[in-house]
């Protein structure tokens, strides 16, 4: 059983991989649902961390649809990656009426190829999920990330179950989003899954010293939980 932990910044993976993540999802910019890493936080993550990392390759906020010049810029993240070492990458692209864009989908894996490619949550905004996981699998993807096509894994389990089932160990599914240490039990049991994903999410004050009460703001900084990792660890170690 695999623990991904999602991150958005350095100090946070380093924190996961010393409370025991197996893999990291690397991250920027929450507040858009994660988008690719600069090229420093890329290759300092990369200096610093020794468990395999799969950046986030999505070049902005928004929906996921994307267009010639998008998909340009999502290639040549792919290549970069490749190029700083990294194991795998994360992606999910869109057509206009929700279906899977399988042309580009294809020519990113390929691209990727021998990297790991894991369908992010686009997945869960497609039209037809079930559809949707055979077009992932022609496309050569290795997982899917999805929460079932809910705000939350939990609602989405009969979902989850039903990709699993029908994948047939094709394709890894990863469920994630609200996954935590008091649910991951019953999330495995329930959909019967090998790999589990999570940000343990929290938030930490900021150090600056002055603020300037003309201009109010959230300084707080996005960190993760080391003992909901490790509590998360110790139940699927159980497993």
């Amino acid at each position: 059983m695999l623990l991904e932990i999602c991150v958005f910044n350095t100090a946070t993976a380093v924190a996961a991989e010393h409370a025991g993540a197996d893999r990291i999802e690397l991250c920027e910019n929450y507040a858009n649902g994660g988008t690719t890493p600069s090229y420093g936080y890329l290759k300092t993550v990369r200096e610093k961390i020794s468990i395999p990392v799969f950046p986030m390759i999505r070049p902005r906020g928004g929906d996921y649809f994307h267009t010639a010049d998008e998909i340009e810029i999502i290639r040549k993240d792919i290549l970069l990656c490749k190029e700083l070492g990294f194991e795998g990458v994360v992606f999910g692209l869109l057509n206009q009426d929700g279906s899977i864009d399988k042309e580009n989908t294809a020519r990113l894996v390929e691209a990727a190829y021998p990297l790991d490619v894991t369908f992010h949550r686009a997945f869960d905004r497609c039209l037809n999920p079930l559809e949707a996981l055979e077009t992932i699998i022609q496309c050569g993807c290795t997982r899917i990330l999805t929460s079932g096509q809910h705000p939350k894994v939990t609602d989405g389990l009969a979902l989850v179950k039903s990709l699993v089932e029908q994948a047939n160990d094709r394709i890894i599914i990863m469920p994630g989003s609200g996954l935590n240490s008091s649910n991951v039990k019953s999330i495995i049991d329930t959909a019967g899954v090998s790999e589990v994903h999570t940000s343990a999410r929290i938030r930490v004050p900021s150090s600056t010293q002055y603020r300037n009460p003309l201009m109010p703001e959230d300084f707080d900084i996005d960190f993760v939980d080391a003992d909901e990792i490790k509590k998360i660890k110790s139940i699927i170690n159980g497993q």
